[in-house]
């Protein structure tokens, strides 16, 4: 069963994009919310869920299934991956 991956990222990231292609060559699916690309009310929520989960406020932040990683960290990644896998 594929996990639940949520990226929280910023567009002009390279981290971000590094995670987002770490994603998509392994065919794994996952939702992105840019972020820097939000407005008003929606951003402030969305800022208030990253803070929550990364209070640095760091990008990019990553929740698959219930881990969150933050930043790229291939072996966090894999690590969090194959523990919703099993």
């Amino acid at each position: 069963m594929a996990p639940d991956i949520k990226i929280y990222a910023l567009s002009t990231c390279v981290h971000c994009k590094h995670a987002k292609e770490y994603f998509e060559e392994n065919h794994l699916a996952y939702d992105c919310i840019h972020v820097d690309l939000l407005t008003g009310d929606e951003r402030a929520k969305t800022m208030d869920v990253v803070r929550t989960l990364n209070p640095s406020l760091s990008f990019p932040t990553i929740v698959i299934g219930k881990t969150v990683v933050v930043g790229f960290r291939r072996d966090e990644i894999e690590n969090a991956i194959e523990a919703c896998t099993k």
